[in-house]
């Protein structure tokens, strides 16, 4: 779960960062790079579960995945959407980035593992991942975005996050035979 942890790092970094607590040259995250960091985080839970698709043979893991292809890819197209009505084009910042290098360690990390060692860390993942989403999400993309449409869309995610990191939680628990 170290790399679950390091995602969890990344935003709350991001949230920090918002609060302006990562020094005196740091700048809140913009509406391109609010849309940018939303489409990441996306896009990385599609193509996690898609590799938990192909990797996993448990039925509960396979259920979560597919839910998770299909809420991210609606929640991904809602955000394209917006950002092209509002003329906004997502831009990278260094949260992005991070996140996609973190991405690409993660999947490396469950490419190598197999059978109840890959679920377990999947949904060890997915939990952390959703929790640092939803603290980001809450602490500083919400607060700092200038838009109000782009604001709105936000919060309108949240209950579906919550979601996710509640079903991802209890398939960890139930994973781990708790």
């Amino acid at each position: 779960m170290k790399l679950s942890k390091s995602y969890l790092s990344v935003l709350t970094s991001a949230v920090l960062l918002g609060a302006g607590a990562v020094g005196a040259h740091a700048q809140a995250p913009t509406d391109p790079q609010i849309a940018e960091i939303v489409q990441t985080a996306n896009q990385i839970d599609i193509n996690q579960a898609k590799l938990a698709l192909k990797k996993t043979s448990n039925p509960q893991v396979k259920e979560f995945a597919n839910q998770m292809i299909s809420d991210h890819t609606s929640l991904e197209k809602s955000v394209n959407d917006l950002a092209k009505k509002l003329g906004v084009t997502p831009e990278d910042s260094a949260t992005s980035l991070q996140l996609k290098q973190q991405a690409t360690e993660e999947s490396k990390k469950l490419a190598n593992l197999h059978g109840a060692a890959f679920d377990k860390e999947y949904a060890a993942h997915e939990a952390a991942f959703h929790q640092a989403v939803l603290d980001a999400a809450k602490n500083t993309l919400i607060p700092n975005a200038k838009n109000g449409e782009l604001k709105s869309a936000l919060e309108g995610a949240a209950p579906l996050l919550q979601g996710h990191l509640e079903h991802a939680q209890q398939l960890e628990q139930s994973l781990s035979g708790k």
